[in-house]
């Protein structure tokens, strides 16, 4: 099946610089119109120059995303410059990292926001026009392994995250009569975010000054650059993807990796159902027997590198 772009549009929110401007450039440089966009005007706009200057076409929307307005802005402005719309990134995202006990309302609020709220309106105001259109479409939302495991002083982002991997499987099933698929990008990559992880700050730094990443990242931990994750999004806005839905995609250096959805691992049965006292005394020999591990994995740094 056709991987070419060519007469398609798409919409990918935060994408001025880092992940977003990687995506946004590899659907640009598959042959698709597309619709960059920033908070920063600036930034927006000095990022679809830049892939005007490689030959793509693109335009800027400088918009906060979160809202119902913002989310019928960017389709609004698909549909005025090139005049349809077929895939959606919800990309944009931000920090606020505190424990439980120090987050604030603000704090919780502003990542669910940019990153849940944002997805939900964008998504919704994509498959209004999807569905318009009649012709399919593609939704890719992205993730992270936070959202898949949960991560320390992120309790923000890794609710907003894995509320993105529900409604990826959600909205599979809801849209799949209209032909509009719905994918989750699981991405790792050297970014402002990862650059603050002290195992992988240094590696960052090296790679800023031109040095490439060293293989025990690249496969070992499934690190690479943003250009490394980009390749996955103009594959699941292709019509080489139209039999992928519903699914969360790692993508980080030289690995791929499908993300497992959650499913019983262990089941017990008491006749008559379960008491407390029962659950007590057949809990470690039963179910919890294994019980599962949180939280991501620490990076594995060997000895001489990290020297």
């Amino acid at each position: 099946m056709p991987l070419d772009l060519a007469g398609k549009v798409a919409v990918v929110t935060g994408s001025g610089r880092g992940l977003g401007l990687a995506y946004a450039t590899a659907l640009a440089a598959a042959g698709a119109c597309v619709v960059v966009n920033d908070l920063d005007a600036e930034v927006a706009e000095h990022a679809a120059e830049s892939i005007v200057e490689a030959g793509g076409r693109a335009v800027a929307e400088a918009v906060a995303v979160g809202t119902a307005e913002a989310a019928d802005r960017l389709v609004a402005r698909a549909v005025d410059s090139f005049g349809r719309l077929d895939v959606m990134v919800t990309n944009a995202g931000i920090l606020r990292d505190r424990v439980l006990w120090k987050m604030t309302d603000d704090d919780f609020d502003a990542v669910i926001t940019t990153h849940l709220r944002a997805t939900f309106t964008c998504a919704r105001a994509a498959a209004v026009r999807m569905r318009e259109q009649g012709e399919g479409g593609s939704l890719v939302l992205v993730g992270s392994p936070a959202g898949q495991r949960g991560n320390f002083g992120q309790t923000n982002y890794a609710a907003a995250k894995a509320g993105i991997a529900a409604m990826t499987r959600t909205w599979s099933m809801e849209l799949s009569r209209s032909r509009i698929t719905v994918n989750a990008v699981v991405p790792v990559a050297a970014t402002s975010m990862t650059e603050t992880i002290p195992a992988f700050a240094p590696y960052i730094e090296q790679w800023k000054q031109g040095a490439p990443l060293p293989d025990f990242l690249r496969k070992g931990e499934g690190f690479g650059t943003p250009e490394d994750c980009a390749a996955l999004v103009p594959f699941l806005a292709s019509d080489a993807a139209r039999d992928v839905t519903g699914q969360c995609i790692g993508i980080g250096g030289d690995r791929l990796t499908l993300w497992s959805h959650p499913q019983e691992i262990a089941v017990a049965y008491a006749d008559g159902g379960w008491s407390p006292r029962a659950i007590a005394d057949s809990w470690h020999g039963s179910v919890g027997r294994e019980p599962q591990s949180v939280g991501i994995p620490a990076p594995q740094v060997p000895s001489e590198a990290g020297a």
